[in-house]
C-alpha cells in the first residue's frame, strides 16, 4: 500500500484513496490523471472491491490502453474491465440485443455505411431534399438520438423546418435499420440508455455489477452519456469522474459542459479534488495556456502551477503565407534533428482542419523528413479495405443491406444498378433483407432473366463463403479475398503508385487478421473483429515510438504530449472558427480548443500565423485570431518572416542546379491588385471599418518591444540533409532526367516494371503533375516526381 501512495502529492493521494461515494476529479492538462485513475483502481482491489465490480469508460482506445497497462503493472492479473462508452455500449446490447428488436450478431454502421442507409431511408420516406440536404437530415438525427429521442418523441417538440423533414426520415431509417439487423454509433448509446430507463429490473441487476464506475474525460460526454453512468450509479452512487471544463472541444458533437459544471448539483455530497500541478510543461508554455483560458466564463477556477525548469520563450511568428509557414517548420525540424537536438517523433504539428497539412506534407516530403498523418479511420475508409469489410459484414450479419449493396457487383458480375434497386424495391416491400430478395429473384417479375441468373451465382458465392464464418479470421480473409476473385481484380485494375498499394493495403489487414488471431486464441470471433473495427477512433493510428513527425487536428491532439509543438494557421476564421462568431459557447470552445493545442507541448512551443493564405484556390489576405491578443505577448518570442517562394502552382524544370530552389511569390493579377494588398504587419486597414479592432491592437502589443530578429542564415541557404528513411521526389530526380514538363501527351516513355508505354493525359502542375500512360498490359497512373520513367527516344 505505502508503494502505491508514497510517490503521490497530497491532492493525488486524496484522490487515489477515496473508496464510496461520488467523487469529482478537477484534473489540469498534465497533472497526472491516468496515474490517479488507475492507482485509485488498484487502491480498490487491494481493498477487496471484486474486479468485476469495477468499470472504466474512457473516449479513446488508446487510453484504455494504456489504463490497461498501468493497473495490470500495478495489480497484476486482475481483469477490471475498461473500454470505451461505445465498447461498454456495444457489448452490453450483444448480451440484451432482443430487448430492443435486435439479434446478438448486429453490425455496427461506420459512417459512410449510416450515410448510404440513410439515402435509402429519405427516398423510402418520400420526402424532398430541396430544404435539407442529406447530410443536414442526418445531423439532425444524430442530435436527437443524443438528446435521448425516438422517432415518437422528436415529433412532440418544436422543430425547425430542418429538423421537420428529419423527423420524417428519422422512423422510416431506424426500422430500416432493425430490418438490417444494425445499429449506427449514436444507436449504441441511444438503444442503452433507453434499456435503463425502462427496464428497471435490467438497470438494478447491472448497477449492483458495476458498483464502481470511473468515468474519463468527463467533460466530454453527452447526454445520452450521462444518463447512462448516472442510471448505473443510483443504488450504489459511487461515480468517480475526471475532467477539466476548460478540456471541452466536443460540442459540435453532443457533448454538454453542463455534465462536468453540474456534478456537484447532482451529488450534493460528493468530494471534489483539484489536480493542479502540471508535471509536462515548462513554465513558459503554462503561463500562455493559463492567460488564454482565464478569459473564459464557463469553467471552474484552477491554479496551474508548475515546479518544471523554466524553458524556452514561447514562440509567435508570422508567416508572409501558408508555404512559407511549412517551409520554415520543415526547415526548423531538419535543423534540430540534424544537429541532435531533436528526434523526429519529438515534433507535432497541429492545425485546426486537415486541410491545412497538404503544404506541410509537400514540405516535410520534399526534405525527407519522416512524418505520420494521425487519423485512425483512414485506413478502414480506403475502397478496397470497405470492400473487403463489406464481405465479412454480410458473413456476420446475412441483413447487412449496405454491405450487399457493395459487394453484389464487386468484383463485377454483370448485376447492374438497375437490377440493385429492383432488389431494394422487392426488399422493401416485403420487409426483408436483400440477400433474402436476391434469394427470392425468381419471384420479381421486373428482373431480366439474365439478371436473376447473375443474382443466383452470387448468393451461391455468398453460401459458400458463408461456410467459413467460423474459421480462424486470418482464414477466411484469404478465402474471402481468393473465391470472390478480388485478389484478381485488384492485380487486373488497381493503380498502384509510389506510396499506396492497394493489394498492399489488403495484406495489411490480413496482417491485422493474423494479430486478431494470436490476440484472441479462445474468444476470437467474426463478430468480435468486425466491432474492434468499427470502434477504431482518430487517435488509435498514433504511434508515439514511431520516428516520424506527427501531423494531426487539434481535436485528435487531446491526450497525447510532445516535446515540441507548432500550432499552424492561429487566424482569425480559422481559430476560432468562423461558424464560432455568433454563439458565446461556441467561441469559448474554440478558445478551450487552443487551450488543448498549447498545453500538449512539454519543452517548446510555438504558435504562428500568416498575412496571406491559399483559401478554395486564392490567396487571400488574412488576420491573426483574436486569442493571440489573450496571450502574454511581452513575454513570448516574436518573429516576423520575409516571404521568397510559393513553388505549389510552378512546374518546376529538374535539369536546372537550381531546381528544388522555390520561385518568387506570384500575385494572380486577375483575383488581386499587389498594391492593394498591404504586406506590412498591420492588418487592421484592410478590414471594415469597425471590424475586428483585436487585429490592430494585437499587432500593435506585437511591436511594442523589438521583435528578436530571426537567425541570421536563413534555412534555405544551408544544404539541407535527409534525416528520414522516405524515397522522395528530391531523390529520384537528377541533372540527367528531363524536367517533369518534358512528359507531355503523346510522349514514348519506358518504365522498368511495364515497360514502353505512351502518355495519353497529362494533369496538375509542379509536384503534383501526374500522367495517364498506356501500356501493353493497360493504363496506370503516376505522379511524375516519383515515377521511374524515361522518354524513349
Amino acid at each position: 500500500m505505502d508503494a502505491l501512495l508514497n510517490e503521490l502529492t497530497p491532492p493525488q493521494r486524496d484522490a487515489v484513496c477515496h473508496v464510496d461515494g461520488p467523487m469529482l476529479i478537477l484534473a489540469g492538462p498534465g497533472s497526472g490523471k491516468t496515474r490517479v485513475v488507475t492507482h485509485r483502481i488498484a487502491y480498490l482491489l487491494q481493498h477487496g472491491i471484486p474486479e468485476w465490480q469495477i468499470a472504466a469508460l474512457t473516449f479513446t482506445n488508446k487510453a484504455a490502453d494504456e489504463m490497461r497497462l498501468r493497473v495490470d503493472a500495478l495489480a497484476p492479473g486482475r481483469q477490471v474491465w475498461m473500454g470505451t462508452f461505445h465498447r461498454f455500449c456495444a457489448q452490453l446490447l450483444r448480451r440484451y440485443a432482443s430487448m430492443v428488436g435486435l439479434q446478438e450478431n448486429y453490425s455496427i454502421y461506420d459512417t459512410s455505411d449510416s450515410k448510404q442507409a440513410m439515402k435509402r431511408a429519405i427516398e423510402a420516406a418520400g420526402v424532398s431534399t430541396s430544404h435539407a440536404s442529406p447530410e443536414q437530415i442526418a445531423q439532425s438525427i444524430s442530435k436527437a438520438k443524443n438528446q435521448l429521442m425516438t422517432p415518437e418523441t422528436m415529433q412532440m417538440h418544436g422543430l425547425s423546418p430542418k429538423e421537420t423533414v428529419a423527423a420524417k426520415v428519422y422512423p422510416v431509417y431506424q426500422q430500416q435499420l432493425l430490418t438490417a439487423n444494425a445499429v449506427d454509433f449514436d444507436d449504441l448509446l441511444l438503444h442503452v440508455a433507453n434499456l435503463l430507463r425502462h427496464q428497471p429490473e435490467l438497470r438494478s441487476d447491472l448497477d449492483a455489477r458495476f458498483r464502481y464506475i470511473l468515468v474519463d474525460e468527463y467533460q466530454d460526454t453527452n447526454l445520452a452519456q450521462y444518463a447512462i453512468v448516472r442510471a448505473l450509479s443510483i443504488d450504489h452512487p459511487n461515480l468517480s469522474v475526471t475532467g477539466d471544463p476548460d478540456q471541452s472541444i466536443y460540442g459540435w458533437r453532443g457533448a454538454d459542459l453542463n455534465n462536468i459544471l453540474d456534478f456537484e448539483k447532482d451529488y450534493p455530497s460528493v468530494k471534489t479534488v483539484r489536480l493542479e500541478q502540471n508535471y509536462r510543461s515548462t513554465p513558459n508554455v503554462l503561463r500562455v495556456a493559463d492567460q488564454l483560458i482565464r478569459h473564459n466564463r464557463r469553467r471552474k477556477q484552477k491554479e496551474l502551477f508548475t515546479d518544471n525548469p523554466d524553458g524556452q520563450p514561447v514562440i509567435l511568428r508570422m508567416f508572409e503565407n501558408g508555404y512559407e509557414e511549412a517551409d520554415a517548420i520543415a526547415d526548423e525540424i531538419v535543423s534540430a534533428v540534424s544537429t541532435d537536438v531533436a528526434r523526429p517523433s519529438d515534433f507535432a504539428i497541429f492545425c485546426r482542419m486537415n486541410s491545412l497539412t497538404r503544404s506541410l506534407e509537400h514540405a516535410l516530403r520534399g526534405r525527407g523528413v519522416p512524418y505520420q498523418i494521425v487519423n485512425g479511420v483512414e485506413f478502414y475508409q480506403r475502397k478496397e479495405i470497405k470492400d473487403v469489410l463489406a464481405y465479412l459484414h454480410l458473413i456476420n450479419n446475412p441483413g447487412h443491406d449496405v454491405a450487399l449493396q457493395r459487394v453484389i457487383n464487386t468484383p463485377t458480375r454483370g448485376i447492374g444498378a438497375k437490377t440493385v434497386q429492383r432488389l431494394q424495391r422487392f426488399a422493401d416491400d416485403h420487409h426483408v433483407p436483400m440477400l433474402e430478395a436476391a434469394r427470392r429473384a425468381d419471384e420479381i417479375d421486373s428482373l431480366a432473366k439474365r439478371s436473376a441468373t447473375m443474382v443466383k451465382k452470387f448468393v451461391t458465392l455468398y453460401d459458400r463463403l458463408a461456410t467459413k464464418a467460423t474459421a480462424p479470421l486470418e482464414d477466411l480473409l484469404r478465402f474471402v479475398v481468393q473465391e470472390s476473385g478480388y485478389d484478381k481484380h485488384l492485380e487486373k485494375h488497381s493503380i498502384e503508385s509510389d506510396d499506396t498499394s492497394p493489394l498492399a493495403n489488403v495484406d495489411e489487414l490480413i496482417s491485422a487478421a493474423v494479430d486478431f488471431d494470436r490476440r484472441h486464441p479462445d474468444d476470437g470471433s467474426l463478430e468480435a473483429f468486425l466491432e474492434q473495427v468499427a470502434l477504431v477512433s482518430d487517435t488509435d493510428a498514433f504511434e508515439d515510438n514511431d520516428q516520424r513527425v506527427t501531423l494531426m487536428t487539434l481535436h485528435a491532439s487531446k491526450g497525447l504530449e510532445f516535446p515540441r509543438v507548432f500550432i499552424v494557421g492561429v487566424e482569425d476564421d480559422l481559430l476560432p472558427h468562423k461558424r464560432s462568431k455568433e454563439d458565446d459557447s461556441q467561441f469559448e470552445e474554440e478558445r478551450r480548443l487552443l487551450f488543448v493545442g498549447i498545453t500538449r507541448a512539454k519543452q517548446w512551443l510555438q504558435l504562428s500565423c500568416c498575412k496571406r493564405r491559399m483559401i478554395r484556390g486564392d490567396t487571400r489576405p488574412v488576420i491573426p485570431s483574436p486569442f493571440l491578443n489573450e496571450l502574454p505577448l511581452e513575454e513570448m518570442e516574436r518573429i516576423e518572416s520575409t516571404a521568397r517562394r510559393d513553388w505549389f502552382d510552378h512546374d518546376i524544370d529538374q535539369s536546372h542546379p537550381d531546381a528544388w530552389e522555390l520561385p518568387e511569390i506570384q500575385i494572380d493579377s486577375d483575383s488581386a491588385d499587389p498594391e492593394s494588398i498591404d504586406t506590412s504587419f498591420d492588418f487592421g486597414a484592410n478590414q471594415d471599418p469597425g471590424r475586428d479592432d483585436h487585429a490592430q491592437e494585437t499587432l500593435a502589443r506585437f511591436d511594442e518591444a523589438d521583435a528578436k530578429p530571426a537567425p541570421a542564415a536563413n534555412a534555405h541557404d544551408q544544404p539541407i540533409p535527409e534525416i528520414g528513411s522516405l524515397r522522395t521526389a528530391a531523390d529520384l530526380l537528377s541533372n540527367k532526367r528531363p524536367p517533369l514538363t518534358a512528359f507531355r501527351e503523346g510522349i514514348q516513355v519506358r518504365h522498368y516494371e511495364y515497360g514502353e508505354g505512351t502518355i495519353i493525359a497529362v494533369s496538375g502542375r509542379g509536384p503534383k503533375r501526374m500522367a495517364r500512360i498506356q501500356f501493353a498490359d493497360g493504363e496506370h497512373n503516376f505522379r511524375l516526381a516519383f515515377a521511374k520513367l524515361e522518354v524513349v527516344g
